[in-house]
């Protein structure tokens, strides 16, 4: 397949404004020659042709899936995305200057079956490995395996520094849906990208009749119906490449198949209490918005099916007509990106710390709210269903119906307006904006913050981060929003529990609104919604117990008096790369 990525002039490597490929191979200790993508005769063959044994067939590859990930985002979000800015932790090393532009992709970073994004790094190291000598798949047994060279693998990781860019304390692992959720999260990104590419999507439409949720294939040629097994290839059913992720990965690991699927948890209200590992946990969500995109894409295209068979069509036998495909291929795309910008823009609607998979279901209800008021193929229905079926609830709302899981909105003149913030447009703030909507949002947090919830005898109220929002309107009109997260820090003691203290985070997710100009006259910014997670001793226990269930308790540092009380907070960190080991 070949990706589209905007153009600018890169040196060799590629470096450019956002990634920069750094392609040292740390088990044989060399630098390989790095390609120019400048170079061209490289740019009249729109890029080097695909090739396994070429280290610059590989930097061209994490480089064009990275940037197309990265613009799928910004797409989605309508904004420019920045790569985590700041430190992790006290203890942590320095963040490199200008980090928050230029992501490093480290091609051939180590010799082992994982892929994981680093922020200690600033960047994603891919490894590599022999594949399995029993049970290799279809791969040749002992073939090295190049994880740079998995298209979903280059997507997820790359996800997971979009989401520490725009979230930045989504790896503190605060309870079990956490980590699973930054899993499920990148997953999606990585499976919706599947139907993105519509020579891929058609090919599967024929195979599967239109059912895009079969996990197998048609084969190509019926078994006759006096042999009970497959006497060619074409015989042999194949597993529905859409749905599944890393599959080369998956098979040489010997894992008969691809690393996980779209459509790998039933609908049943038991996993959700006993899957506790990240990705098992995570399946379920992922199961759990598949399971939505699927009901709607089979509403959405039920007509066309329905002509098929008034005109004599058999979908149980035959291959579908390419005209029917195509139709079918872009009603699939369609919906697939519409369901990629509600995950993507619910981001905005979440709580900035301690998310939930039933924080995240009213995330997407409300921004898809927020997006198409109008809902004529009932599509938070499916996602709510979806969720119900998959026992994901979210605390504190009295019953399983829309107006209950939207985030409520603040009703006008319930909080003052948050005078002198600027909103700047569409390409972003500048720095002096910048540093005047910090000190606008400060003031705003010390002056009103116990109308927000907080206990302002608790300590600071930070302005984490904000950034304006456009979209426009189902009837053409733009709406303008700042997105504005507000974090209070307590020092909590972990008591008999544990060593030293951990962060106690207290925060909200302020939506606020710049309404158009009245006469001439326009009036100030208003909150439209207040997404909180404030302290409550319930939360407190339920944070000091996961941590101490996780063995982030205990401090070998503070016990042997290497570090202070808050000298050791890296243990309150996401370790991606021990969370993707073999998985």
């Amino acid at each position: 397949m070949t990706a589209s990525v905007r153009y600018e002039a890169v040196q060799p490597g590629p470096i450019g404004e956002r990634f920069a490929v750094i392609d040292y191979d740390g088990a044989n200790k060399t630098f390989y020659q790095p390609v120019d993508l400048n170079d061209p005769r490289l740019l009249i063959r729109g890029g080097l042709s695909p090739c396994e044994s070429d280290p610059r067939f590989h930097q061209q590859m994490v480089y064009a899936v990275a940037s197309e990930t990265l613009q799928r985002f910004e797409f989605a979000l309508g904004r420019r995305i920045h790569w985590r800015g700041f430190k992790r932790s006290a203890d942590a090393a320095p963040v490199p200057h200008g980090a928050s532009r230029c992501l490093n992709l480290f091609p051939h970073a180590m010799c082992q079956a994982n892929a994981f994004y680093s922020p200690e790094a600033h960047g994603i190291l891919f490894g590599y490995f022999r594949a399995s000598r029993t049970n290799p798949g279809s791969n040749l047994p002992g073939q090295t395996v190049f994880t740079c060279l998995s298209h979903d693998i280059i997507a997820h990781e790359t996800t997971h520094a979009i989401v520490d860019g725009i979230k930045s304390f989504f790896t503190e692992p605060t309870n079990i849906d956490v980590p699973a959720f930054h899993e499920a999260f990148a997953d999606l990104a990585a499976l919706f990208s599947h139907f993105s590419h519509k020579e891929f999507l058609l090919d599967t439409l024929e195979k599967t009749g239109g059912r895009l949720f079969d996990s197998r294939l048609k084969p190509e040629v019926a078994i006759a119906a006096d042999s009970k097994e497959p006497v060619i290839q074409l015989q042999i059913e194949k597993a529905n490449p859409l749905v599944a992720l890393a599959t080369q990965f998956g098979e040489a690991a010997g894992m008969r198949g691809a690393l996980r699927s779209a459509l790998g948890t039933p609908p049943n209200s038991s996993d959700i209490n006993v899957k506790t590992e990240p990705h098992d946990r995570g399946s379920i969500l992922v199961a759990a918005v598949f399971d939505a995109y699927f009901t709607v894409y089979t509403r959405r295209t039920s007509d066309l099916f329905r002509i098929h068979r008034a005109g004599g069509g058999n979908l149980d036998h035959d291959d579908l007509p390419t005209p029917l495909a195509e139709r079918l291929a872009t009603e699939a795309s369609r919906t697939a990106e519409q369901f990629f910008v509600i995950c993507a823009r619910a981001l905005d609607y979440c709580p900035p710390v301690d998310i939930t998979f039933g924080d995240f279901l009213r995330a997407v209800l409300t921004a898809d709210l927020d997006l198409h008021p109008k809902d004529p193929d009932g599509v938070r229905d499916a996602v709510m269903q979806a969720f119900r079926l998959r026992g994901i609830i979210a605390d504190g709302v009295a019953s399983f119906s829309e107006e209950s899981l939207f985030w409520p909105k603040v009703r006008r003149d319930a909080l003052p307006t948050v005078d002198g913030l600027q909103f700047g447009d569409p390409n972003g703030l500048t720095k002096s904006e910048k540093d005047h909507n910090g000190d606008v949002l400060r003031a705003y947090a010390q002056k009103y913050g116990d109308l927000l919830g907080f206990d302002r005898s608790l300590g600071k109220i930070q302005a984490l981060s904000f950034h304006p929002m456009f979209h426009m309107g189902e009837d053409g009109r733009l709406f303008v929003d700042m997105v504005a997260e507000l974090v209070q820090t307590v020092r909590t003691p972990f008591g008999d529990a544990g060593s030293g203290t951990f962060p106690m985070r207290n925060g909200v997710t302020l939506l606020i609104s710049q309404d158009p100009p009245q006469a001439d006259k326009r009036p100030p910014p208003r909150i439209r919604f207040v997404i909180a997670k404030l302290h409550s001793a319930e939360r407190e226990d339920r944070v000091r117990t996961y941590y101490a269930s996780s063995g982030r308790a205990i401090s070998q540092k503070i016990e042997r008096g290497e570090v202070g009380e808050a000298g050791d907070d890296a243990r309150f960190q996401l370790d991606f790369g021990l969370l993707h080991a073999g998985a």
